[in-house]
């Protein structure tokens, strides 16, 4: 490292060590107790809160459909839903289906975040750029992608190919728009700042504004985590002989509405997951951050 870049990393660490610093002690003074309750016992009481839902739902769902004279197949009880889990798992071939999902879901994610980071940097950075390309992007978004899956697959076939290129459509967009906005709207004085210490266009983006654009980023991230599955489950739905997709609509075809939740449940899942490592690599990262400043939902 060349002593113009020591020199912006050492002053713009001096800069932050001390808030940094106030920071942590205000953490430690503030999250211990909050409204007369400890952290662990809030935690607790938030499990104890969110399980308490969950078997409530759980009941209504098994005895309110008798209750009101539902049949079976409009709407199962959930221990014949779970009797269905359990034939599929030993007989249908279940996890193999879910892996295959949960790949598409993974690497749809993976490329889509990649190319919304990718644009939405070129085009904050570089107005011209966006004034050229956003329309086109924007009339991209606006396009139903229900309506690409079926030409993926006259292009693609029945692989996982369209189905991770709906995904990739699908979680672009939110990603790209918040890594715009927020290099956009990048503190100009801290720019200023790191300026004045000779610090090349590299080092400004490296240490300025991509790090004031993570907490935009990990927001676009929540968002394509989910919307993932969406892009997945509608390729699958559209042209697919694997995967939960696949399932459901086979399920459908058969009358199995027991089948066709256990499907959408396997879905939920891998999105809930999908989430949940997003959630944790926003704390990994961000972990400088106040606590009181980060959601959790």
């Amino acid at each position: 490292m060349n002593s113009d870049s020591s020199t912006v990393e050492l002053g713009l660490a001096a800069g932050a060590s001390a808030p940094a610093h106030k920071a942590g002690r205000l953490r430690g003074s503030v999250l211990i107790k909050t409204g007369g309750l400890s952290v662990s016992k809030r935690q607790l009481l938030t499990a104890v809160s969110s399980i308490a839902v969950l078997i409530v739902f759980l009941a209504a769902w098994q005895w309110l459909p008798g209750w009101f004279g539902t049949p079976e197949f409009v709407l199962p009880k959930f221990t014949t839903t779970v009797s269905e889990a359990v034939h599929m798992w030993n007989t249908g071939n279940f996890m193999e289906h879910f892996w295959i999902t949960a790949m598409e879901v993974i690497v749809g994610f993976a490329l889509g975040s990649l190319m919304g980071v990718f644009v939405g940097v070129v085009l904050g950075l570089s107005p011209m750029a966006e004034s050229v390309l956003s329309p086109y992007i924007l009339a991209l978004q606006i396009a139903p992608k229900v309506a690409f899956a079926p030409l993926f697959v006259m292009w693609l076939g029945y692989t996982v190919y369209p189905k991770i290129l709906v995904a990739i459509l699908i979680v672009f967009f939110p990603i790209m728009i918040n890594v715009l906005s927020a290099i956009r709207t990048v503190d100009p004085d801290m720019v200023n700042l790191v300026r004045t210490l000779n610090a090349s266009r590299w080092q400004i983006f490296r240490l300025v504004e991509f790090p004031s654009s993570l907490p935009a980023l990990f927001s676009g991230l929540r968002i394509g985590a989910t919307l993932a599955v969406v892009g997945v489950t509608v390729g699958e739905l559209v042209g697919g002989n694997l995967g939960l997709g696949f399932l459901l609509v086979d399920a459908e075809g058969q009358g199995n509405t027991a089948g066709v939740f256990v499907s959408i449940v396997g879905l939920t899942i891998i999105g809930i997951v999908a989430y949940a490592a997003v959630v944790w690599a926003e704390r990994r990262c961000l972990h400088y951050i106040p606590r009181a400043t980060v959601t959790t939902i």
